[in-house]
C-alpha cells in the first residue's frame, strides 16, 4: 500500500491584486514517474483571511497546515484578532529553519488579507521573500514566464485569476507532474473563498 506523504509534484502560484491575492494550484500528485491521485487539495484555509498553497510532500504539507491552524487559533485566543499574513509567514519560516535537519519536504506560498493584500514565499530551509507574485513547485517556471510577462501592478482580483489560471494551466501543459485540474482561491477583506469547478473551466475556455 502506497503511503500518502510519498506523494509529490505540483504547481502553485500566487497573485497579490487590487483588492485581494489569488492562489492557485494544480490537483495532481504523482509518485516518482506514476500519477497516483487526481483530485489533491493544495491550498488550505488556515484562517478567515489566511491560506497557504503548498508544493512537494503531501505528508509534509498536511502536517505543517495542521500545526499553522492550530498556532492561528491560539493567536487569536491569546491577541483577540487574526495574525497577520506576515506573521504567519514568518511562523512558518521559524517552523521550517527550526527542522532543515529533518526538514519538511515542501515550499510554501503564504497568502491573505489584512490591512492589504500580501504573499510570501517560504523554501523548506525558512529563507522567505515577498513579492508581488510568486510561484513553487515542479513547473514553476512555465508558470513564471506567464507571470513575468503578463502581470501588472494593480490588475483587479478577476483579472488575477484569469492570470493564475493561465500560468497553471501552462504548466501543466509542459510539467509531467502538474496537471489534472486547477484549484483557485480568491482572499479578499470578505474572506477566503474557493471558486468552482465550472468558473474555472469558464476561465481556460475563455484563454
Amino acid at each position: 500500500m502506497l503511503h500518502l506523504s510519498k506523494f509529490k509534484g505540483t504547481t502553485t502560484v500566487g497573485i497579490v491584486c487590487k483588492g485581494g491575492v489569488v492562489l492557485a494550484a494544480d490537483m495532481r500528485a504523482a509518485l516518482g514517474n506514476m500519477i497516483m491521485a487526481k483530485n489533491v487539495t493544495k491550498i488550505f484555509q488556515i484562517d478567515e483571511h489566511l491560506a497557504l498553497a503548498g508544493a512537494g510532500n503531501v505528508g509534509d504539507i498536511l502536517s505543517l497546515v495542521r500545526m499553522l491552524r492550530a498556532e492561528a487559533k491560539l493567536y487569536r485566543a491569546r491577541v483577540g484578532r487574526e495574525m497577520s499574513v506576515k506573521a504567519l509567514a514568518t511562523l512558518t519560516a521559524n517552523i521550517l529553519n527550526g527542522t532543515k535537519y529533518f526538514p519538511y519536504f515542501g515550499w510554501f506560498l503564504i497568502g491573505g488579507y489584512d490591512k492589504k493584500p500580501r504573499i510570501y514565499s517560504v523554501d523548506m530551509a525558512g529563507g522567505m521573500t515577498g513579492d508581488n507574485y510568486v510561484s513553487a513547485g515542479s513547473g514553476m517556471e512555465f508558470a513564471y514566464a506567464v507571470l513575468e510577462n503578463e502581470y501588472k501592478e494593480g490588475m483587479n482580483i478577476n483579472e488575477g485569476v484569469k492570470l493564475a489560471v493561465k500560468a497553471i494551466n501552462t504548466a501543466i501543459k509542459r510539467d509531467v507532474f502538474t496537471g489534472d485540474g486547477i484549484m483557485v482561491v480568491k482572499l479578499t477583506n470578505r474572506g477566503y473563498k474557493e471558486l468552482s469547478k465550472n468558473e474555472v473551466d469558464k476561465i481556460l475556455k475563455s484563454l
